[in-house]
């Protein structure tokens, strides 16, 4: 099941966040940088930012929070800021339905293009975003240690 966050989600939702991003982080930066109270403190702040904006969504199964996404619209483009899946979810088909309703919210609010940065490393999230249809960002092939990808958003019958 796929549904809006709401504050009781919150310590769930920096859970997985922190649990996700450990994953492809470990080995690649200082595991300070992701882990630890006060990241945690930190993730969670941004996470109840982004929850009382109302555009977090949170995907459900077996009465467990299994994936989070949220978008929003930066520089006057729609952006994914984040899809985690937790890790014991991966390959379950999560990460494809939570990307699945950010095209449906994305559609009916009449966007054509969004954007996202990936870790360069994390081969996994570049495959998965691969092969929804993103591709590297002409204009803005990266930032820093992230490869910038753009989506055209289409009707489900283009």
């Amino acid at each position: 099941m796929i549904r809006t966050a709401n504050a009781d989600d919150l310590d769930a939702i920096a859970a997985l966040h922190l649990a996700a991003r450990a994953t492809y982080y470990r080995g690649h930066i200082p595991d300070v940088e992701f882990e630890g109270p006060e990241e945690l403190s930190r993730t969670r702040a941004a996470w109840t930012r982004a929850v009382e904006g109302g555009a977090v969504l949170c995907a459900e199964r077996d009465g467990e929070l299994a994936g989070i996404a949220a978008s929003r619209v930066v520089d006057g483009i729609m952006t994914l800021t984040q899809l985690h899946v937790r890790p014991d979810r991966w390959r379950l088909g999560v990460g494809g339905e939570l990307h699945a309703a950010c095209l449906d919210a994305w559609r009916a609010a009449g966007v054509r293009t969004a954007r996202l940065e990936v870790f360069e490393k994390n081969e996994r999230a570049r495959a998965f975003y691969a092969a929804h249809g993103w591709v590297p960002d002409p204009d803005h092939p990266r930032d820093g240690s992230h490869l910038v990808l753009r989506l055209t958003v289409t009707s489900p019958a283009e």
